[in-house]
Formats: structure tokens, C-alpha cells, sequence
């Protein structure tokens, strides 16, 4: 099988497919960041990386079964200083150079994965990528609130009902602390290592806050997979990656 993954980051799809035991004839990556991708080819070396997501050329790649990834999201975030800025964003646009690959490629399998958004923008995916989005929050597989959308044409199985997790997480809210009461950490996100407005913490204390490997078990990734650069990059890349145990029972249906 071979695979294309845009704005593949740490490459939490190989991670994915590594765990349910696909292992991919070539697995082409589009990432332009640096740290992620020195991460990447750490742990996977046979990496073929293909660069910048506006010049893949699909004419210049094998014939591609699956094409995955997750378009830039700040635009659509609400995590975004309140602002949605949806399509206005130039990085919300990078969606459509998904669209072109896929039109070019036509896999015969296809995911993409996003944030919560206005119903409008939801509507634009839909309605170029051919198919509804689902929402899976992660705290049905793993100690981690992260709802998020996913565009696929992989048949899925039944979603698991959310456990009963047990677990103390608090969370510094610009201002003040809170307690999350739900026994679930908050969703990770990319600005933690940078002192952002929606850290998850241990305590009531700011500095307690979860280490780079507090928030790799929380997305599912291996420990220490993302050691090798600053910490401040570990949580920007963990943040902005995929919650591996979801993505394992989406890819799961293609076996």
C-alpha cells in the first residue's frame, strides 16, 4: 500500500498504521516544518518526503491507495483568539490543495481530519470532498477531551462509549484556574509550550503543567517519540498532531 500524507507533522499516521500492523510499500509526507520533520525521519527513516503541499506534483509519485492529512486548522479554530477567520485565513485555503490531490490522485481510500468550525465552512468540506464529516472526541479511547471532524470514505465501526475516566486535570483560562470535572484532560493544543491562554495542568499551581511526555501518553504517541528538539516544539507538535488511538480505528476498516 502506498501512501500520501499532507501536512503530515510528526507523522502520526505512520504511528497509527505501524500499531495496526500496515505497513506501507512507500509512504510519501508533505511537511515544511523543520522540527517535525527531524522528528519524523528519527523514527521513520524511509520516509519519502515530497516538501511543500502547493508543488506535490501527483504524476511524480506511485499510484497512491490512501491519501491522508489534516489541513491547516487556526483559521477555523476557536482556540484562536476568538477569532474565525474560516476561508479568509491563507492557511485555511491549503485545504483545497488537499482537494486537488485527491482529484488527481483518486485513491481508492481518503481522510482528512479538523477542527470544530462554523457550519458554513463545514458545508465547503463536504461538499468538495464528497462525503460528511463524523465527530469523534478522543475521551472515548484515551484521557484526553479533543473533539474533532473526519472526512473519510474508510468504513467505520461502531464509536465506543466514553469510559468513566478517573484522573485530576486542572487548566489555566488566561486569568484563573479550573478543575476539570469530567476526569479527562483538556484538549492539547499548540500553544502550550509558549505560555498560551488554555494550558492543562497537574495542580492549581501554573508551573505544574504536563510534561512533553504527559502530553505524548495523552495523544497516544510513544514516549520520548518527539524528544530531539526544545521542549517548546515538543507541545506545538504534539498539540497540532492526531490523537493516535482514534486514528487507528478509522485506518482499521481499510485492512
Amino acid at each position: 500500500m502506498n501512501i500520501l500524507s499532507l501536512f503530515d507533522g510528526l507523522s502520526c499516521g505512520q504511528i497509527a498504521l505501524n500499531n495496526i500492523g500496515i505497513k506501507p510499500s512507500k509512504y510519501y509526507a508533505s511537511e515544511i516544518d523543520k522540527y517535525a520533520i527531524k522528528v519524523r525521519d528519527k523514527n521513520f527513516p524511509d520516509t519519502i518526503d515530497v516538501g511543500d503541499v502547493t508543488k506535490v506534483c501527483a504524476a511524480k509519485l506511485s499510484h497512491i491507495d490512501l491519501l491522508i492529512g489534516g489541513s491547516s486548522c487556526q483559521g477555523f479554530s476557536r482556540a484562536n483568539g476568538g477569532k474565525e477567520l474560516n476561508f479568509d485565513d491563507p492557511r485555511s485555503k491549503l485545504f483545497f490543495e488537499y482537494v486537488r490531490l485527491l482529484k488527481e490522485i483518486k485513491p481508492k481510500y481518503f481522510l482528512l481530519e479538523n477542527v470544530s468550525m462554523n457550519k458554513e465552512s463545514l458545508d465547503i468540506i463536504s461538499e468538495q470532498l464528497g462525503v460528511q464529516p463524523i465527530m469523534i472526541n478522543s475521551d472515548r479511547f484515551i484521557q484526553q477531551n479533543r473533539k474533532r471532524y473526519y472526512w473519510t470514505n474508510i468504513p467505520l465501526g461502531e464509536i465506543p462509549s466514553r469510559p468513566e475516566w478517573q484522573g485530576n486535570f486542572y487548566q489555566w483560562r488566561r486569568t484563573y484556574y479550573r478543575k476539570n470535572k469530567s476526569g479527562v484532560s483538556p484538549c492539547l493544543t499548540a500553544n502550550m509550550g509558549t505560555g498560551g491562554h488554555n494550558v492543562p495542568l497537574k495542580s492549581e499551581n501554573k508551573q505544574d503543567k504536563l510534561t512533553p511526555n504527559d502530553c505524548e501518553a495523552l495523544q497516544g504517541i510513544p514516549q520520548d517519540y518527539t524528544s530531539g528538539v526544545s521542549n517548546c516544539q515538543r507541545y506545538k507538535m504534539i498539540g497540532n498532531g492526531w490523537t493516535i488511538p482514534v486514528i487507528e480505528f478509522i485506518l482499521k476498516g481499510i485492512k
